[in-house]
């Protein structure tokens, strides 16, 4: 790690520390040759590999872009969307990958956007899903129906169980 104040080619590690919920880690570093102390933080650079076989790295702000449209007119706000770009960025993360293909990131859209919004939900899926028909259309409205017909059922099933 060069000095940033005299580009001296080495540093000394004084402390480190996990920042950004374990998902960084910041060093504080001194020169040898100056004397000066600085800060440096380390993160993994999680890449996405596109169906042209491009990498890039994975950007948290080109989710929210991408969710924003499918949410247009809808009642979604700005803080709803940074946090499920932020389930989405764990999500992807959680699996231990270095690179994913870019699939797998909307994959990770839908579940959270579904639970976020369902019209958005449907608009993001009938573009990232390539709908062509009314069918498409029908045969997901009609999974997204069977999914909240489950969940009250579901959830009274869990609250009938003993606790502990």
């Amino acid at each position: 790690m060069h000095c940033p104040f005299c580009r001296h080619p080495d540093s000394r590690v004084i402390d480190s520390r996990t920042a950004d919920d374990g998902v960084a880690i910041r060093r504080r570093r001194a020169c040898p040759e100056c004397g000066k102390r600085f800060t440096t933080q380390e993160t993994v650079i999680l890449m996405v590999a596109k169906r042209s076989g491009v990498t890039e790295p994975f950007v948290r702000d080109k989710i929210v872009r991408g969710v924003r449209r499918a949410c247009q007119g809808r009642p979604v706000d700005e803080d709803q969307l940074a946090i499920l770009a932020q389930r989405v960025e764990e999500t992807i993360r959680s699996r231990g990958c270095a690179e994913v293909p870019s699939h797998e990131v909307g994959l990770a859209i839908l579940g959270p956007l579904r639970d976020l919004d369902e019209v958005a939900y449907l608009r993001f899926a009938s573009v990232y899903r390539g709908f062509e028909s009314l069918a498409d259309f029908e045969k997901e409205i009609e999974a997204l129906r069977e999914k909240r017909a489950d969940a009250p059922h579901a959830a009274g099933q869990a609250a009938e169980e003993p606790a502990p």
